[in-house]
């Protein structure tokens, strides 16, 4: 199935029915009171995150999504049915924009979210909703509502626990292959992975959900190689994998470039636990591999994994630093929400 993230749709809500002018006729009452209903509510647009989705590749094909009317009312006091409400499934992790300003109205992230796109018009009122002390037999009636008539973008920022990022041919597809059963695309060039692929890691008995990112290049954080919307899928994770290719010339510059891009970009990325990978340890000599490991601990500060998705060197140690970080992440979260409730305003 082909991998969209990001699609425009138009939208509108049903307008609502027209009240009913009516009076109530029968053998023995030929001057009957009024009996004219309410018109039905319009149908709403609604957007509603369902499973088993992880792509908007159907809007593709359908960009045009308009609600039903409400009937009008009837007689004998009968309010006119409500238009059926249209349903737009969405994977879990959607963003609805407003198309005009970007502005986000609507961030879909937990199963079964569901916020109304568009509301449906309020029906007119009938006759018979306006009889008073004073006027008996009112000839007025009220009519629907219109719809309401949107312009809006869909964004899906993937959800992950651990989200792989690095140059283009830094490894990440076949680091993910290798840890799961996802079978991204792998060749030796720049650019294989083209949109992003998820796969679920299990280790010591704790599942997590790993995203392989496509490769970023200079100036991605002003879109360049359609970075923004490859560093919009990192902004969830909870852990950055930054993969460091080690057949580099300059390890030091392969890492400061996507660190740059990451601190550019912002949106809370650059904050985020990171942990370090130098890879393809296998395709270079002992002494290169230590000069450029230490090289790396130098500039970042930090521990710094060498790995071979080729000979499994090295992947099981970054796979339990990973999990120990997601650990100590939910740990401090669990903490802080507890310290911000205050029974007192319960």
């Amino acid at each position: 199935m082909q991998f969209i993230d990001l699609v425009t749709i138009e939208i509108e809500s049903g307008a609502g029915g027209n009240g009913c002018l009516s009076f109530r006729r029968a053998r023995n009452e030929p001057r009957g009171g009024p009996d004219g209903g309410n018109g039905g509510t319009g149908g709403s647009v609604i957007a509603e995150c369902v499973e088993g989705l992880n792509t908007l590749v159907d809007f593709r094909f359908k960009q045009h999504f308009k609600a039903p009317r409400g009937h009008n009312g009837e007689g004998l006091n009968r309010t006119g049915a409500d238009g059926v409400d249209v349903v737009l499934p969405v994977p879990v992790g959607t963003e609805i924009l407003d198309a005009n300003n970007e502005e986000v109205l609507f961030d879909l992230i937990n199963l079964g979210d569901r916020a109304i796109l568009a509301s449906g018009g309020r029906g007119g009122r009938g006759n018979a909703s306006y009889k008073s002390s004073t006027n008996r037999a009112p000839r007025q009636v009220g009519v629907g509502e219109t719809g309401v008539a949107r312009k809006l973008r869909l964004r899906l920022k993937l959800l992950a626990d651990v989200g792989l990022i690095g140059q283009p041919n830094a490894g990440k597809s076949t680091f993910l292959s290798v840890v799961s059963h996802a079978r991204p695309k792998i060749a030796n060039y720049p650019f294989t992975t083209l949109t992003p692929h998820l796969g679920v890691v299990t280790i010591d008995a704790k599942e997590l959900v790993y995203a392989d990112l496509p490769g970023l290049i200079s100036g991605a954080h002003e879109g360049i190689g359609l970075g923004h919307r490859f560093l919009s899928h990192a902004e969830r994770c909870k852990v950055i994998l930054h993969l460091v290719d080690a057949t580099e010339n300059d390890v030091c510059d392969s890492y400061a470039l996507i660190r740059n891009e990451l601190n550019a970009y912002g949106r809370g990325i650059s904050d985020k636990f990171e942990i370090i990978c130098l890879t393809k340890i296998d395709s270079i000599d002992d002494i290169s591999r230590e000069r450029k490991l230490r090289e790396l601990v130098d500039l970042c500060g930090n521990q710094v994994f060498p790995i071979s998705s080729v000979s499994g060197e090295g992947i099981e140690a970054v796979l339990r630093a990973i999990k120990e970080k997601i650990i100590i992440g939910e740990k401090d979260k669990k903490i802080i929400t507890e310290q911000s409730f205050d029974p007192l305003t319960r």
